[in-house]
């Protein structure tokens, strides 16, 4: 059973998002970081128009496009409703979110105006004016635009930091500041509202209130981001102080990974090169303001308007690294693959983010069956560059997803041949764990399922998998329990672990007691083949016979693993045989 199980308990493929969460100004947001879905991405719907459509055909053409997250469609059937009823303001409307959903800014100017004029200075269609205004260098007509505008929904985010921007435009350093306080009834933004001051400061040249800003961004409870780091790192270097520099890039080397952030500050260092500025205008500064605001927002619940965000800021800035990483990212949540793969190449190739970016390529040629291209990719950047393990650790993930066991263990090999052991190697300890384990090597598999705890003890996974296979290959009966246990509690609501403690019950013999725990892992992952078969499997032995061929029903229902349907469907017919000899758990 731990065949099966160990697709479902190992994650298939960390996307290398990471990067992005380091960089943003994360720690103002309680969203997680993303990872790619363990199945992969499903496919991207494509959606077409009608040969003939009437108004109504356009408008629910549009519509279906919208809910797959197909905008660019969705914008030119809605416009096609538009004409065949232009005074539907409605549609005007759907119209203009939809255009600045596909980035087509400069396409929805027109319409935000016309909406700005029928319905006021407020809402979406006038922030995307403001940025026009921004864009444009019209600062005095951005700062009575931005007087005007409600401050209502997310613009009361944004008004304050676009509105300081503007004003440091202006040369006007008090109305920034002020502006920037009308954030202080914000709870939890107040690391955004010191970068920014910091960053309007440093523009301007007042040093000393700049060192302030970061100095409170730096001594806060939360670890500074990596976005933080760069810009008070750059700020250090420009102003001769290359050892606080160099110390602080070191102090954080170890979150940076996936970028080269840290690795291009530390080699100006020893050169002796100064950088240029992080934020070198203001139309740069509010750019940066508009990624902050949609890193924050980047959540389920608001993840449209979190890339309605990205596209205002690449609008600003189109060289924007960050916010074409976040748009991609975007993208990728929303199942539009091929477009997040445009926007992970569209990142500079000198910028330290590309890196990441190309690392998300692969990931995202994978999701979309390009698998071939994808491995052959991290092997190529990894010869490239043979101090960094990423390309290798995402290459074995990629592997593993696809049951390359052998293999996906060979790539973690050379992985870990690089890495610096610390705390963080124990996912690739754990990974080459599953992989071992999955290709029947259970001493090498035991030993980094070990070594991974030992790294961490109290990661879930780990604590699962080792416990969960000592009980399936009847060893260390007590010990394998009490981690599965352990697992559970840090993990209560994880359905896939909660069923390896019913399963573990079930190998113990106490069929009564897996029951209770393969139940509430039904509840969790209701439509999951495997653990409805097993809570078949203890109904039985409980006496529970209907009920047990009802979840073997419902297990064929919902699409288990080919070599397992003949074994369900023999189960149906006849049950099952003679109970199986409880495991001792004294072992």
């Amino acid at each position: 059973m731990i065949g099966e199980a160990g697709s479902r308990f190992a994650s298939r493929a960390r996307a290398g998002a990471c990067a992005l969460a380091l960089l943003a100004l994360a720690a103002c947001s309680s969203s997680a970081p993303k990872t790619l879905a363990t199945g992969g991405d499903p496919p991207a719907q494509v959606v077409t128009a009608p040969a003939a459509p009437s108004p109504l055909g356009s408008y629910l053409a549009a519509r279906h496009a919208q809910e797959v997250h197909d905008y660019a469609a969705a914008a030119q059937m809605m416009e096609q409703a538009v004409k065949d009823d232009p005074s539907n303001f409605d549609l005007v409307r759907r119209s203009f979110v939809l255009r600045v959903s596909d980035g087509k800014i400069a396409d929805a100017v027109p319409l935000a105006r016309r909406i700005v004029d029928l319905d006021g200075n407020s809402g979406l269609p006038a922030l995307v004016l403001l940025v026009a205004d921004i864009k444009a260098g019209d600062f005095e007509a951005a700062a009575a635009r931005a007087r005007s505008i409600n401050a209502e929904g997310p613009q009361r985010f944004a008004l304050p930091l676009l509105a300081a921007w503007i004003e440091a435009a202006r040369q006007h350093p008090g109305a920034a500041r002020q502006a920037l306080q009308r954030m202080a009834t914000l709870r939890g933004l107040e690391p955004l509202r010191d970068l920014h001051q910091g960053l309007i400061a440093d523009l301007g040249d007042r040093t000393d209130e700049a060192q302030e800003a970061y100095d409170k961004l730096l001594g806060g409870e939360a670890r500074p981001t990596w976005r933080v780091v760069e810009v008070v790192g750059n700020f250090y270097e420009r102003h001769s102080r290359g050892e606080a520099a160099r110390q602080l890039y070191e102090r954080f080397a170890s979150d940076d990974a996936e970028t080269d952030a840290a690795t291009a500050g530390l080699a100006r260092i020893a050169a002796g090169t100064i950088p240029p500025r992080v934020i070198a205008s203001p139309a740069q500064g509010a750019a940066e303001a508009l990624f902050d605001l949609a890193s924050l927002l980047n959540q389920r619940e608001t993840i449209d308007a979190a890339l309605i965000y990205a596209r205002l800021a690449l609008e600003l800035q189109p060289d924007f690294p960050l916010a074409g990483l976040l748009a991609a990212e975007i993208r990728e949540q929303q199942g539009r693959t091929e477009d997040a793969i445009a926007l992970y190449r569209g990142i500079d190739p000198h910028s330290p983010l590309a890196w990441s970016a190309r690392l998300r390529v692969a990931l995202s040629l994978d999701a979309i069956d390009k698998t071939d291209e994808a491995t052959a990719m991290l092997r190529g950047m990894a010869q490239e560059r043979p101090a960094r393990a990423e390309p290798l650790i995402e290459l074995g993930d990629i592997l593993r997803s696809h049951n390359k066991f052998d293999e996906a263990a060979h790539a973690y090999d050379a992985a870990i041949a690089r890495l610096k052991i610390d705390k963080s190697a124990w996912r690739v300890f754990y990974d080459r764990g599953v992989a071992l384990e999955r290709s029947s090597q259970w001493p090498r598999a035991e030993a980094d399922l070990k070594r991974a705890l030992e790294l961490d003890p109290e990661q879930p996974m780990a604590l699962n998998y080792l416990g969960y296979s000592w009980i399936d290959r009847g060893e260390n009966l007590s010990e394998g329990l009490k981690l599965i246990q352990r697992a559970v509690e840090l993990r209560p609501n994880d359905g896939y672990i909660v069923d390896s403690l019913g399963w573990a019950f079930y190998r113990l013999g106490d069929f009564s007691r897996a029951s209770q725990f393969l139940e509430r892992a039904i509840e969790l992952l209701p439509e999951d083949p495997t653990i409805n078969d097993h809570l078949g499997d203890a109904y039985w032995r409980t006496g529970r016979l209907a009920e047990a061929r009802f979840q073997w029903r419902r297990a064929l229902q919902f699409g288990p693993e080919a070599g397992e349907v003949k074994n369900i469907e023999s189960k149906l017919d006849r049950g099952l045989a003679q109970p199986p000899q409880a495991l001792s758990s004294g072992g």
